[in-house]
């Protein structure tokens, strides 16, 4: 008995996918990679009725069998799996059956997968250790590949949001809020472009300092995104100047009751080291659906007209662009 239980050690080390064949052609041992592949047990049962033997035929009995011996045998499972094995028999001395010894072949990384094994299901010297190595490494580079991929496209990702951000108040920049009003005009999109202004904010800078103008800047800036709605753009495209895309948004009382909210809480006192810094904003806007053809650079000269037309009026004001201000633009610009 211990003989035979030193030749199973020595066959599961040596040739882990084996199968010991007894004389009537039923399964007397298997090697423990075989075991994992067909959990339900291999041991006792017909060789013929576990596995199809596809290449070469032979009659479906031992004798059949051992007829294939020394030749490559192509087999599958019968019960439907997929898996396929290339495997070669010898026939054991004085008709006591076969050593059927298995691999996978070009199949073994499908079988890798399927069945979970690892390098320690395989004896030392099958090549399968170096495929796995190589596949393993392979994975790692891969996975370090998409790593990188990763962290490039975040890191692009991020320049190209600092070079459209504002970086004061978090708001869009000039540069982001010329490509988005391109984009919304190559779209053929209605919108209102409005312009705000900051009133007295030089007068906060020269007796307060710059830290409370940027103080200012950013409670304005969170003041603007609370008054609009999600989807609308904000930029500052200047010292104290804003711009405002509110998508699809035309008509003018809504337009009206946005700027007037924002003009509302413009002139709340912003308190900044113990004292108070008083503001108050005026606003301009050019509707998109007022032009045959709208463009980009005559909605922003008609929303600046519109805007210097509210300082002139008194400040803190808002006034919707017409035909008539385009020729009191210029005036109501030299005059604010």
């Amino acid at each position: 008995m211990k003989e035979i239980d030193d030749l199973h050690q020595f066959l599961d080390t040596m040739m882990p996918m084996h199968l010991l064949i007894g004389p009537t052609g039923h399964i007397t041992h298997a090697g423990p990679t075989l075991c994992k592949l067909m959990p339900d047990g291999l041991v006792g049962t017909r060789f013929l009725e576990i596995f199809d033997v596809q290449r070469p035929r032979c009659t479906p009995s031992m004798a059949g069998l051992l007829s294939l011996a020394g030749r490559p045998l192509y087999m599958r499972f019968r019960n439907g799996d997929q898996t396929s094995f290339k495997g070669v028999l010898v026939g054991q001395p004085g008709n006591q059956g076969a050593i059927l010894n298995l691999s996978f072949g070009i199949s073994v990384i499908d079988a890798v997968g399927r069945y979970g094994l690892t390098n320690a299901d395989f004896a030392p010297t099958d090549l399968t250790v170096e495929m796995l190595f190589l596949v393993e490494a392979k994975s790692a580079v891969m996975e370090e590949s998409r790593d990188l991929n990763l962290r490039l496209q975040g890191a692009k990702i991020a320049a190209e949001e600092q070079a459209f951000t504002d970086t004061l108040t978090g708001l869009k920049n000039r540069r982001a809020m010329d490509h988005i009003l391109d984009r919304a005009l190559d779209q053929g999109a209605s919108f209102a472009l409005m312009q705000l202004d900051l009133d007295y904010f030089k007068a906060v800078n020269d007796t307060k300092g710059h830290a409370a103008g940027d103080h200012v800047l950013q409670v304005v800036a969170r003041a603007l995104l609370g008054a609009v709605r999600k989807g609308d753009t904000i930029a500052r495209v200047g010292g104290d100047e804003f711009v405002l895309l509110l998508h699809g948004l035309t008509e003018p009382d809504r337009i009206d009751q946005i700027a007037e909210q924002i003009i509302k809480e413009l002139e709340k006192p912003i308190p900044f080291n113990g004292e108070d810094c008083q503001i108050s904003g005026s606003a301009g806007t050019a509707i998109s659906t007022d032009y045959a053809d709208p463009c980009a650079a005559v909605m922003m000269d008609d929303a600046d007209a519109a805007l210097y037309a509210s300082k002139r009026a008194g400040r803190a004001r808002h006034t919707l662009y017409s035909a008539a201000l385009r020729e009191a633009g210029a005036d109501a610009r030299r005059t604010a």
